[in-house]
């Protein structure tokens, strides 16, 4: 499969990102704790350059706890502020204001020492399509104040949210990048939901997530569909279907849904905690 989407309100987007990175003091990143390197848009390092920035794992729950605390030490190696949370459940939320204000603490002492007191820190909310961005300012808002959806581009435009008098929100679409110099990027980002899935071969998708999770996680699949994980991987695929009873008419096995309930069992954590990459040593 070859994994490719950025629709034309991703062009937009990105313009309208550069155009306001100059009212901005810092650059908020969400990536998903499952995979923080390919969940990281490369465009937004020279979007932020001169920025304060702190990263975020989101979905922080749904990853292994050791390798969440390997990639918050990388990401700190690299120069970056970096705290784990998990915006739909409110876990580590309540600690960001405290870190925003670390983030820009320099920026907040030249703005000091030039008389200019109490402007509030503008942040930019930056990542990629459905990594949780507006769950995260509803959760750190503490109410509705902008659309969330479980599936990618559901924020079109951009919007200012004040959430205090120390610190402003700008919240933006989410953007991929034009094109994956590595397909496995590609992979991974469909895997937990980035890509549509109306445009991608689920059953072709969940074959390749058995096959990671068999080489990965050996028994996660065995003991959550109570099937054999020997054989390849659409072996396997019929293996949930005939388990799950998903059946077309004729009782022949309906693999396509199988494969969807597979995809959507891992993106809601329903398999357990799964790191899907590690920090380069």
């Amino acid at each position: 499969m070859h994994f490719q989407w950025y629709p034309g309100h991703m062009t937009k987007a990105k313009r309208m990102m550069q155009e306001n990175i100059k009212l901005i003091d810092l650059v908020i990143e969400l990536v998903d704790a499952r995979i923080p390197m390919s969940s990281r848009n490369p465009d937004i390092d020279e979007l932020g350059r001169n920025k304060s920035r702190l990263i975020l794992l989101n979905k922080a729950d749904l990853a292994e706890d050791k390798w969440n605390d390997e990639w918050i030490a990388y990401f700190k190696e690299k120069g970056f502020s970096c705290v784990k949370v998990n915006s739909k459940k409110g876990g580590g939320v309540k600690s960001i204001q405290s870190v925003i204000q670390e983030a820009c603490k320099e920026k907040m002492e030249r703005d000091r020492k030039r008389g200019i007191l109490n402007r509030p820190v503008r942040a930019m909310v930056v990542g990629i399509p459905n990594v949780g961005k507006s769950t995260f300012i509803n959760a750190l808002a503490g109410k509705a104040c902008a659309k969330t959806g479980n599936k990618p581009g559901v924020t079109k435009g951009k919007q200012w949210i004040r959430l205090n008098k120390n610190v402003e929100l700008l919240d933006t679409p989410g953007i991929l990048w034009p094109k994956f110099e590595d397909q496995s990027v590609g992979l991974k980002l469909a895997f937990i939901g980035s890509i549509k899935d109306e445009i991608l071969n689920v059953e072709e998708l969940a074959a390749d997530f058995i096959t990671f999770a068999k080489n990965s996680y050996p028994g996660v699949l065995a003991d959550k569909y109570d099937i054999e994980e020997a054989g390849d991987s659409y072996e396997c695929l019929k293996a949930i279907a005939e388990s799950r009873h998903c059946l077309v008419r004729g009782n022949e096995l309906d693999t396509e849904k199988a494969a969807a309930l597979l995809l959507d069992d891992f993106r809601n954590g329903r398999l357990g905690r799964l790191t899907l990459e590690y920090p380069e040593k």
